[in-house]
């Protein structure tokens, strides 16, 4: 007896051992990645909404343009950073980043799809002001779809860079990604998960494989700027993740779009996967959706072919 309970002992000052060093591992590992402050941006305008801080910018002069980057932990308005000052020449420029990304308070709640609509309609009511362009790149094209659906009043044209196809959006969550997501949700252990996955050599792959054609373009700085976004807010960072893997992100689109009267323009890289299908998918439920196509150019395009991007922004909202 005396020696079971000796294991016993043993086994719980090990594993109180182990959650410890686990715990200042992640630590120092949310310490480097932000170090370089890189993301410290130009603007200190935050958008006090009910569910925490909306990090923005606002430059430039004329119509009001909102610009709003994909849905990932790495994401962050700096997706837009090599074409803003072109679109300020002609636009009142509106930059966000997401809530859970990047400068934006990143929660410990559920990120579902109708927190960014909401959030989307609620930044053009109270800060923009007026009727409002957007272009949405990934999967932030569904929250477009859906809050100009939900308040057609607010937009006005809608552009989408490499919308996600309809029928990952229509995967809803299974007894499966919602173990994933309580996983990943533990403390410590959890944490040390999240951080295995957004690992700054995963960053690395994930421009050479995913989102460039050309991978040499993802220098250092821009994968370093990636990886503090997906680290600003520590342990808090992971429940976007966890969100997104259990698909509480998703939402099923089709009657939005087929029933949508706006104007809405699908711009998709040459080498992105499956892009001519997902955009056939779309026109196929609302015909008056015109498309473009990228060469040489993948996920990203307005950071690996700015200039082509801008040419398409320029016939589209002219």
């Amino acid at each position: 007896m005396n020696k079971h309970k000796h294991k016993l002992i043993t086994t719980a000052i090990l594993f109180t051992l182990a959650t410890g060093v686990i715990h200042i591992i992640n630590k120092l590992l949310f310490a480097s990645a932000t170090m370089k402050e890189l993301l410290r941006g130009t603007s200190r305008k935050f958008y006090e909404w009910r569910f925490g801080r909306i990090y923005y910018t606002k430059q430039g002069q004329g119509s009001p343009l909102l610009l709003v980057h994909d849905l990932t932990v790495y994401s962050s308005d700096y997706e837009w950073n090599i074409i803003v000052d072109e679109l300020t020449k002609n636009y009142t420029v509106y930059t966000i980043d997401l809530l859970g990304c990047g400068r934006s308070d990143k929660q410990n709640i559920t990120y579902t799809n109708f927190i960014y609509v909401q959030m989307l309609s609620d930044f053009v009511k109270n800060i923009i002001g007026e009727k409002t362009d957007i272009i949405a790149s990934g999967f932030s094209g569904s929250f477009a779809v859906m809050a100009c659906h939900n308040e057609e009043e607010l937009f006005g044209k809608i552009m989408l860079i490499n919308p996600p196809s309809l029928n990952e959006l229509n995967q809803a969550p299974t007894k499966k990604t919602k173990i994933l997501k309580f996983l990943l949700e533990l403390p410590i252990f959890g944490t040390l998960v999240y951080n295995m996955i957004t690992a700054r050599e995963n960053i690395e792959l994930l421009f050479t494989e995913k989102y460039f054609y050309n991978p040499f373009l993802a220098n250092s700085r821009l994968v370093d700027i990636y990886y503090e976004s997906a680290h600003k807010g520590e342990h808090n960072a992971k429940y976007l993740h966890s969100s997104i893997i259990g698909r509480y992100t998703n939402n099923n689109i089709n009657h939005a779009l087929e029933a949508i009267d706006h104007s809405i323009f699908i711009v998709y890289g040459a080498e992105e996967k499956n892009a001519k299908e997902i955009c056939s998918a779309y026109v196929q439920l609302n015909p008056a959706i015109e498309t473009a196509v990228l060469s040489k150019a993948r996920h990203l395009p307005q950071l690996e072919t700015p200039g082509k991007l801008l040419e398409q922004i320029s016939i589209f909202f002219s």
